[in-house]
């Protein structure tokens, strides 16, 4: 696969409101996990309808205790996550010293009951 640049802010942006390709949008969506940057891959892999990436970036949240990547994961997904991965995810966070995201994550394990 050759090496796609990412834009810039500006440029996402207007990527973003327009119509996308979902080849090109998996594309730039891939670019973006290459460079580390999940949050940005996940609205054009949203827009490319690539589940399976978006299942393991949901994953790696929960890996990680991360409820903002949960979160964004989860709505480019189009679903909740469970009660179960939540209280998963509150663990994961507390083992990472995320305090904040290990309470916010049990509030919303708690919601799902």
């Amino acid at each position: 696969m050759a090496k796609t640049k990412l834009p810039d802010p500006l440029s996402r942006r207007h990527l973003l409101e327009r119509e996308l390709d979902p080849a090109k949008a998996r594309d730039l969506g891939e670019a973006y996990l290459a460079a580390g940057r999940e949050v940005e891959a996940v609205e054009f892999l949203s827009r490319a309808g690539d589940r399976e990436s978006l299942a393991a970036i949901q994953r790696a949240a929960v890996e990680r205790g991360d409820v903002f990547l949960m979160r964004m994961a989860s709505s480019g997904l189009g679903e909740d996550p469970s009660a179960d991965r939540w209280q998963s995810l509150a663990t994961a966070a507390r083992a990472a010293g995320r305090i904040r995201d290990a309470e916010a994550a049990v509030r919303l394990a708690a919601v799902d009951d």
